[in-house]
């Protein structure tokens, strides 16, 4: 998850929601991400968008069954959904998006077989979150 806060450190100093994502595959980093929504110009180019794709393209397939994505905030519905195509092996994430998080719909937007870890360095991510903001708001 520190990998993946660095990829959102990244975002937050391009000026991006500060949100991060990292593909582990055999203990090794195999993709990088974070958001690109405004560099882009792409409402669907979030940090777990971006790393599923990055992914994919390294192992030569569109399933990450044997991978864990890491991202510092819960992912939103859309990349809830890119996650469950792409049967992701496992998901860890930071933060709780308590506005737009794939759980605040009720069941399970996830594969079956993708297990779930939630709250890891859920307070660094919410800081840097909450730091953007504040500083968007001025």
């Amino acid at each position: 998850m520190r990998e993946a806060l660095k990829e959102a450190e990244k975002a937050y100093e391009a000026g991006e929601v500060p949100v991060g994502a990292v593909v582990v595959s055999d203990q090794r980093i195999i993709a990088r991400a974070h958001n690109l929504t405004e560099r882009l110009n792409d409402v669907t180019a979030h940090a777990e968008m971006q790393a599923i794709t990055s992914a994919a393209n390294h192992l030569s397939g569109k399933y990450l069954s044997d991978c864990t994505l890491y991202v510092t905030l819960e992912p939103c519905i859309m990349c809830a959904g890119a996650i469950f195509w792409a049967q992701a092996g496992a998901l860890v994430y930071g933060a709780d998006d308590e506005k737009r998080g794939f759980t605040l719909v009720g069941g399970n937007l996830l594969h079956p077989k993708t297990e779930v870890v939630k709250g890891v360095e859920a307070p660094a991510s919410a800081a840097m979150l909450k730091r953007f903001f504040e500083e968007r708001r001025r």
